[in-house]
């Protein structure tokens, strides 16, 4: 495609040299150009670095031209536009043929649940025969492949496109897709036809970006007002959003949207229902009561937050046809999320549980279930990752310790911060709270916390390893080092009994 082409669907642009010259791709990181691609320097946001620093680097490595918002010195052909985020959304939509027309894609936005959400949603809609594509915290999934995500959760507009292109060529019929703040206050998915998006919740989680709660809301917002404004005569072409009744931020939601509302919770008046609840170490059962029926449903997820989780994704499929008892059926063929609530087996006499958990409120989920059925006592292994939100540490360190009866604050991923700040950090909200001093210790070495942990459980206690959940790495000082919090549990739980 010709950079002349492309610049046609800017409104304002100029081109500096040659636009008939061929464009066979589009970068932002200079490190993964290759011959023929176009280098769009983005400008800098929090935590990227202004990229026309990079673009003599981007040239090198094979560049044909440059999108910017003000002159470098490299003899390429350059497009100057007036914002180079937004002029990424638009060139890469055309490039990549708007390919989010061609499917229908279902976002899904809030602080805790995307990932457990989007994963019921893509198995009933599978399950149900549908082509599906799924883009998340965990994995890619194009066609049968599985790709790690080693991205942002929310994908950058080129790789987004991108991916979006191959899954229609996969002859996909649905994508769900994780569309995180940052996502949307960059303009990642500007461009992405949503049919439907979905509101988990909202609650305290990454402040350092967003600055106040209320900024942090507007930008998960931006997911609903951006659905359209239109109605359309066939029922494929309409909007949806799906929005969690029971938590205040789906006020806001629904009068920013003009697309169609359905509602979901428990202890609020919804269309999608769930009462009669009941939670133990094995699963959840609870009644649904939909705008389609009512059921009873006995999943394999573990407490009430997942049933929140699971309403979410019973609703958007109720909206594209699927039955009550088809997704029932679906639902219960689960056996879990990777990392959510998942169980570390052994054959040990004491429940050991790795959960995702990594904000305030995720916390609180895990271990108020917990302690619903837990019989002995609670261990709890946890961190906080550093270079984010400092202000959640201490309330974090709180919410542990009035759940748990023995904490091991530990390493998450420390970045690159000092983790000996990171726990004393959390230190705080564990002393203030009044936690007796002989009931926690500080464990820098995440190995160590989890290895101590199981050594000092007994029958019938429960140990919960929060934060990381399906994540296969730890990040420090800039160095992705091997760290699975399951497989060293099972590491911890064969030499307990071999010691």
């Amino acid at each position: 495609m010709q950079l002349k082409e492309l610049a046609s669907h800017l409104a304002v642009s100029r081109i500096s040299g040659d636009g008939s010259i061929n464009i066979t791709g589009i970068q932002i990181d200079s490190r993964k150009v290759k011959p023929g691609d176009l280098f769009v320097c983005v400008s800098e946001k929090i935590g990227i670095k202004d990229r026309h620093l990079f673009a003599e680097q981007a040239v090198n490595n094979g560049a044909s031209a440059l999108v910017v918002e003000y002159d470098v010195k490299v003899d390429v052909p350059k497009l100057f536009v007036k914002n180079t985020w937004d002029a990424l959304s638009i060139l890469s939509c055309h490039f990549y043929d708007y390919p989010s027309n061609s499917m229908k894609v279902i976002g899904i936005t809030g602080t805790n649940g995307k990932t457990t959400s989007s994963y019921l949603l893509e198995k009933v809609l599978s399950h149900n025969g549908f082509v599906t594509g799924l883009m998340g915290n965990i994995h890619v999934k194009i066609g049968t492949e599985y790709i790690i995500n080693h991205e942002n959760n929310t994908q950058d507009a080129h790789n987004l496109q991108r991916n979006f292109r191959k899954m229609v060529e996969q002859g996909t019929d649905y994508c769900i897709i994780e569309v995180s703040s940052h996502g949307l206050d960059m303009g990642r998915v500007k461009g992405t036809e949503f049919r439907t998006g979905i509101f988990t919740n909202l609650t305290q989680d990454h402040l350092d970006y967003h600055g106040s709660m209320e900024n942090y809301k507007a930008a998960k917002g931006l997911l609903f007002s951006r659905l359209g404004n239109g109605y359309y005569p066939s029922q494929d072409e309409q909007r949806f959003a799906v929005l969690n009744a029971d938590d205040p931020a789906s006020a806001d939601f629904a009068k920013q949207t003009a697309a169609q509302v359905v509602s979901y919770g428990i202890h609020s008046e919804a269309d999608v229902r769930a009462d009669r609840i009941q939670i133990n170490s094995k699963g959840t059962s609870f009644r649904c009561t939909t705008f389609r029926g009512t059921l009873d449903f006995q999943t394999n997820l573990i407490g009430e937050f997942n049933v929140y989780n699971t309403l979410s994704a019973i609703a958007a499929a109720l909206l594209e046809g699927i039955t009550l008892e088809a997704i029932k059926q679906s639902i219960e063929a689960i056996d879990a999320v990777d990392g959510r609530m998942e169980v570390v087996d052994e054959g040990q006499d004491f429940l050991v549980l790795v959960d995702y958990a990594h904000t305030p409120d995720g916390l609180e989920n895990a271990l108020s279930t917990i302690k619903q059925f837990a019989e002995g006592q609670i261990h709890c292994v946890f961190g906080c990752g550093g270079d984010r939100d400092r202000t959640k540490r201490p309330v974090m360190g709180a919410v542990t310790a009035r759940y748990s009866n023995r904490l091991y604050v530990t390493s998450d991923n420390p970045r690159m911060e000092d983790p000996q700040r990171i726990v004393e950090d959390i230190e705080s909200g564990i002393v203030d709270s009044g936690f007796s001093k002989d009931s926690y210790e500080l464990i820098v070495d995440r190995r160590a916390a989890i290895k101590k942990a199981i050594a000092a459980a007994s029958p019938k206690d429960v140990v919960l390893i929060a934060g990381k959940g399906h994540e296969t790495y730890q990040d420090i000082k800039g160095i992705k080092h091997d760290f699975d919090d399951r497989s060293v549990a099972k590491e911890a739980l064969r030499g307990r009994y071999r010691d």
